[in-house]
């Protein structure tokens, strides 16, 4: 696994797909992809169980953020042959990778909210009081 890059007066982040925090990081550090990646870690689900696990998300922007995570390799869209058609989303084997980062990532967001709440209230307070 490589390390990452450590800042050398060049551009860390470039403007091109070759960038891997643009054309990879990008996708999955939105709001709503790492929701829905989030609800698929304990296994499949159809649209409607997605759509009520994650609270304020529209159709349209699930839709979206689900053929974004399937264009990317992460989750699985299977139609079975019922009548009606039933339709899941699970997560690939590349889909299961990535939640590990992202539920250290969550812990750190955890680990660390009121100090960040925090920070914020006190950059509030600064630039109220130097207006």
């Amino acid at each position: 696994m490589k390390k990452p890059a450590k800042p050398t007066g060049r551009k860390l982040i470039p403007d091109d797909d070759d960038c891997p925090v643009r054309d990879v990081l990008a996708h999955l550090t939105s709001k709503w992809p790492m929701l829905i990646l989030f609800a698929l870690m304990e296994g499949p689900h159809r649209f409607l169980e997605l759509q009520r696990r994650i609270e304020n998300i529209s159709k349209r922007m699930l839709t979206v953020s689900l053929r974004k995570l399937e264009l990317d390799g992460y989750v699985q869209r299977t139609v079975y042959p019922e009548s009606p058609p039933r339709v899941e989303y699970a997560l690939t084997p590349l889909g299961e990778s990535v939640t590990h980062p992202l539920i250290n990532l969550i812990g750190w967001a955890q680990d660390h909210h009121d100090e960040i709440r925090q920070a914020r209230t006190d950059f509030s307070e600064k630039v109220s009081n130097q207006g």
